[in-house]
């Protein structure tokens, strides 16, 4: 039977979320077909894009969630960089800067219902959305029509650092190649020729728990 449920996804910008719905085409797909549940991803509202997933977006559930009893609100921003909005190097400080900010959110609403709250999901790419497109070598090299990377980076990919998040080193693997990487264009088609399934099992720590709650709905 279709549970009908709305799983709202906000990443931090448009970037992240054509290219996670190119990755994730049949999971959601199934989901749909198999389930009824929906699952739409949107970029932060606009300004420090980072900034707006981590207190714009609070606000933005607790009106959705009391409106819709049938939808959830997720926020997934990148872990890098650190410290904006408040003080988080990590992924169990960013998840909790963000789930206090909701909190708040509903009490000056008036709200007092931990259902509600058990309906607001917080993920996070780590250390920012190009860890997925690292994972995605196979795609990535057939992208840049190369036979191996200028450049390497840790393994797991999750396991880079805030010194040089994923992101820069995709952008040195472009400029290797006279290439300059357009994320919007770019993301997207690494992702949607990648197996989500294989960029799961290379992101274990932070992407794979999101995808197991997808699956999940």
């Amino acid at each position: 039977m279709s549970t009908g449920k709305r799983l709202i996804v906000y990443v931090e910008g448009r970037s992240d979320a054509l290219a996670l719905r190119a990755l994730l085409a049949p999971l959601l797909d199934r989901k749909l077909r198999e389930d009824g549940a929906r699952v739409e991803f949107f970029e932060a509202p606009a300004g420090d894009r980072k900034e707006s997933v981590l207190m714009r977006v609070p606000r933005k559930a607790a009106n959705i969630l009391r409106g819709d009893p049938q939808a959830l609100v997720a926020a997934l921003p990148d872990l890098y960089p650190p410290n904006k909005a408040f003080d988080h190097e990590t992924v169990e400080e960013l998840r909790s800067g963000i789930r206090k900010h909701f909190r708040t959110c509903l009490r000056e609403k008036g709200i007092d219902d931990e259902r509600m709250e058990r309906r607001f999901k917080v993920f996070c790419f780590k250390h920012d959305f190009e860890a997925l497109v690292l994972a995605a070598r196979d795609a990535l090299l057939r992208h840049l029509d190369a036979d191996a990377f200028a450049t390497s980076w840790h393994t797991p990919v999750e396991d880079q650092n805030h010194d040089k998040p994923p992101k820069r080193i995709v952008e040195e693997l472009f400029a290797a190649h006279d290439r300059k990487y357009v994320e919007t264009v770019d993301a997207p088609r690494i992702l949607g020729n990648a197996h989500y399934e294989t960029v799961v099992e290379r992101c274990p720590q932070c992407f794979a728990p999101f995808v197991d709650f997808l699956a999940g709905l």
